[in-house]
């Protein structure tokens, strides 16, 4: 399959232009057997909140690609008012990574919001027919965006070092006969 170059990317648009933060509180339908919010139910707000980040940013369909350091700081619980914060750290030609701060608050106190979680996704932005499209390179704005930047361009680094290492590890493995 020949690949066709991607269309030159649009215009910049700042950090700010898709920051977004959903908002959910946790029920009893969103635990688990220990009594605490399910890790899955925490997951699926981060992919949710980062794929409206990506569609907003790249301005049309984004998928998720692949999920990096999802973790997890402390439990949430059942009544927990939970705020899902994303924003683009970095953009490639039609690639996005999208940083995710999960944050908790009792809904019915007025103490502040703590962090209990926090992830990396790389989203992918397609065309009507699931072909990867140009998406317009994020303008970082304060030192922190900055700093998000330059941490997204080493994971990156990292994440396509791991790729090529499994694959050449997998490429030996074959050409030494071994199955797996």
């Amino acid at each position: 399959m020949i690949e066709q170059p991607l269309p030159e990317a649009p215009p910049g648009k700042p950090t700010s232009a898709s920051r977004t933060t959903l908002s959910h509180i946790m029920t009893a339908n969103d635990t688990n057997l220990l009594g605490t919010v399910h890790g899955g139910v925490i997951m699926k707000l981060v992919d949710d909140v980062a794929g409206a980040v990506a569609g907003r940013h790249s301005g049309g369909p984004a998928v998720t690609a692949s999920m990096d350091e999802m973790a997890f700081l402390d439990p949430v619980r059942v009544g927990d008012l939970v705020h899902v914060k994303a924003q683009v750290n970095w953009t490639g030609r039609s690639s996005m990574e999208v940083g995710v701060r999960v944050l908790a608050e009792r809904w019915n106190e007025s103490t502040p919001a703590v962090q209990v979680g926090s992830a990396y996704l790389v989203f992918a932005a397609v065309d009507a027919e699931g072909k990867p499209r140009a998406v317009p390179p994020v303008l970082p704005e304060t030192e922190r965006d900055k700093r998000r930047y330059q941490e997204a361009q080493i994971r990156r680094t990292h994440r396509l070092a791991r790729r090529r290492a499994i694959k050449e590890l997998r490429d030996k493995r074959a050409a030494e006969g071994i199955e797996d």
